[in-house]
C-alpha cells in the first residue's frame, strides 16, 4: 500500500509565518485532484490562526488536522465536506500504521529557507518515530514498522477534529460534525486495568542527580545555570515549556517577583496559554541569588527585568527546549555513572529512560507528602483535582497497609 501512496508535502508553516502561506502551498495544491482542496486548506488555516496565543495547542491541532487533510485528499480521495462517520473509523485505522514511507525517524522543520524563498522540506513526514534513549545507547536501528500511536495521541486526535469540524459547522461549510456521530469513541483506547505509575525519580535517583549539578556547579562558574535550572524544575514543579525562552513566551529573570507582603512568586504562562503564579520556596530564592551572582547581576532581579532567566553563553535570548533537555541529559548522564559506580545497577538503567519531565512529576510526588493538595494544583496548573491522584502513591500505601491484617474470621466481641 505505501508504495502505491504519495508522500504528502507539509501544508501549515510555523507560528511566526502562519500569516503568509508559501507559493509552493498552493502550487501542490493544485496538483490534487481534489477540486476543494484550497478552500479547504484557507478554512483549516483559519482555523488554526484561531489558536495563534497558546504555542503548544497551536502545535497539536496543526499536526492532526495536516495528518487529517494528507490522508483525506491523498488516500480517501475526498474533501473533508464528503467525510462520513464510517471514513473516520478508516482515518484511525490508517493513522494507527500509517505507510513507511510517511514516517520519519528524526524531527524536522516543515519548511526551510532558500535563496530569500519558503519551500518545503523534502525530508518532513507526517508521522515520526523516534528511538528511545536506551535504544540508542545500545545502537539499535529504529524500525519504522515499530511506530505505535498512544492513548494519548488517539485522545488528541479526537479533541483536534471534533474541534475542527465544530468550525467548519460554524464556518457553514460542514452540516454535521462526523467525529460526533462516532459513539464508543473510548473503544478506540486501550483500557487499562491497573492504573498507570506515574514516571518519576526515586529519592535515591533525584539525590544523586541534584547532586551532580551541584559538583559540576563547584568544578565551574557556568554550571550555576545547570544548578538553577535543576533547582527550578524540582522546587516548582513546572513544564520545560514554562522554562524555555521561545515566542510568546520569554523567561525573564523579572519573572520572579515579590508581592505586596514580601512573598516571592514565579509567573509564567503554562498549557491553555494560562498564566499562573507559583510560589517560590526560601532554597529556591537562594539559588537565585547564587546564580545571579555567577552572572554579576544584583541578588534578586528587579520587577520587569528582562534578561534571559537561562541566558546562552553565546549570542542574545534564553535556553530554547532542546538546550535544556541537552542540560539535564547532561546531569543525568553523570548521575547513571556515578549510580553505577556505586553498584546501583538498578537504579541506573532505570534512569537511563527518564526524561525531562520526569523531574515534573518526581517534584508533584514530593510536595504532596507534605503540601495540602490544593496548593499544589494551584501552583503546578493542574484544575481538575482528579488530576492530582496519580501522584498520590502514599494514598496506596496507606489503603494497602490498612488491608494486610484484614482476617478471614474476624474476633468476636466478647459478651
Amino acid at each position: 500500500m505505501s508504495g502505491s501512496i504519495a508522500v504528502p508535502k507539509p501544508l501549515f508553516d510555523t507560528l511566526e509565518n502562519i500569516s503568509s502561506t508559501p507559493d509552493t502551498v498552493f502550487d501542490y495544491l493544485q496538483t490534487l485532484n481534489i477540486s476543494a482542496a484550497i478552500s479547504e486548506f484557507k478554512l483549516c488555516l483559519e482555523f488554526l490562526k484561531s489558536y495563534a496565543n497558546s504555542a503548544d495547542t497551536f502545535t497539536a491541532y496543526r499536526r492532526e488536522t495536516e495528518r487529517l487533510l494528507d490522508w483525506a485528499w491523498l488516500v480517501s480521495k475526498k474533501s473533508l465536506k464528503d467525510i462520513t462517520r464510517n471514513d473516520i473509523r478508516d482515518y484511525l485505522q490508517f493513522v494507527g500504521s500509517p505507510p513507511k514511507s510517511w514516517i520519519a525517524i528524526k524531527s524536522v522543520p516543515r519548511f526551510i529557507d532558500e535563496n530569500g524563498l519558503r519551500k518545503a522540506n523534502e525530508d518532513w513526514r507526517p508521522f515520526i518515530i523516534r528511538a528511545s534513549k536506551s535504544s540508542r545507547r545500545l545502537g539499535k536501528k529504529i524500525d519504522k514498522s515499530d511506530y505505535q500511536l498512544s492513548n494519548k495521541s488517539i485522545e488528541a486526535i479526537f479533541s483536534c477534529l471534533s474541534s475542527l469540524f465544530t468550525f467548519l459547522q460554524q464556518e457553514n461549510y460542514l452540516l454535521i460534525n462526523p467525529i460526533n456521530l462516532i459513539r464508543q469513541k473510548k473503544g478506540y483506547i486501550q483500557r487499562q486495568q491497573v492504573r498507570k505509575v506515574t514516571r518519576k525519580l526515586s529519592k535515591l535517583q533525584w539525590d544523586y542527580v541534584i547532586t551532580a549539578a551541584q559538583t559540576m556547579a563547584s568544578e565551574d562558574i557556568l554550571h550555576q545555570r545547570t544548578l538553577f535550572l535543576m533547582s527550578a524544575f524540582f522546587l516548582l514543579g513546572l513544564r520545560i515549556s514554562e522554562l524555555a525562552y521561545t515566542p510568546g513566551r520569554l523567561s525573564t529573570m523579572g519573572n520572579f517577583a515579590p508581592d505586596k507582603d514580601g512573598l516571592w512568586w514565579y509567573t509564567t504562562i503554562g498549557k491553555g496559554n494560562k498564566l499562573r503564579d507559583i510560589a517560590v520556596p526560601d532554597e529556591l530564592l537562594t539559588a537565585l541569588k547564587m546564580y545571579r551572582q555567577s552572572l554579576q547581576l544584583p541578588p534578586l532581579p528587579s520587577r520587569e527585568e528582562q534578561t534571559p532567566l537561562l541566558p546562552k553563553l553565546r549570542g542574545k535570548n534564553g535556553l530554547g527546549s532542546r538546550q535544556i533537555r541537552n542540560i539535564v541529559q547532561t546531569v543525568f548522564d553523570k548521575a547513571i555513572l556515578a549510580l553505577r559506580q556505586q553498584g546501583k545497577k538498578d537504579e541506573a538503567e532505570d534512569l537511563e529512560i527518564a526524561t525531562v519531565h520526569w523531574l515534573r512529576h518526581t517534584a508533584i510526588s514530593t510536595d504532596v507528602e507534605t503540601r495540602p493538595r490544593e496548593h499544589i494544583r494551584d501552583d503546578v496548573g493542574h484544575e481538575n483535582p482528579s488530576t492530582m491522584d496519580k501522584y498520590i502513591d502514599i494514598d496506596r500505601v496507606a489503603r494497602h497497609q490498612s488491608a494486610q491484617h484484614k482476617q478471614l474470621k474476624p474476633k468476636l466481641e466478647k459478651t
